[in-house]
């Protein structure tokens, strides 16, 4: 099974936001080609931001479980996140209110078009 792994370090994420970029009404999602080996091969490196503008703990801690559930429901789908990528994404407060099959269709298609 994949496992999602953190960015520990400023630099890490600095050199992640500087390559390619996609916006959705929901998140973010950086990705720059892998500069760190994970812990495990099988391992995908993968970072969930949430600003203090989007609202309370409760609130940013629900958009990133959905948007963590998303990706593990994602990863389990052969070629949908390729794995050679680093991969940062900020929630957005839209995220909050809308339905799960909503983002995970936005999910999906930005991560296929981070792809080509």
């Amino acid at each position: 099974m994949v496992k999602l792994e953190s960015l520990k370090e400023s630099n890490q994420f600095r050199k992640a936001l500087k390559e390619k970029k996609i916006h959705t009404d929901y998140f973010s999602i950086f990705a720059a080609k892998n500069f760190i080996k994970p812990k495990h091969k099988d391992n995908l490196l993968i970072s969930f931001v949430m600003k203090k503008k989007i609202g309370n703990a409760v609130k940013r801690n629900k958009i990133r479980r959905k948007l963590k559930a998303i990706t593990q429901k994602l990863l389990k789908k052969r070629g949908a996140i390729n794995k050679d990528y680093t991969y940062i994404v900020f929630g957005k407060s839209n995220a909050f209110t809308q339905k799960h099959d909503v983002l995970l269709q936005q999910m999906e298609k930005s991560f296929s078009k981070l792809k080509k």
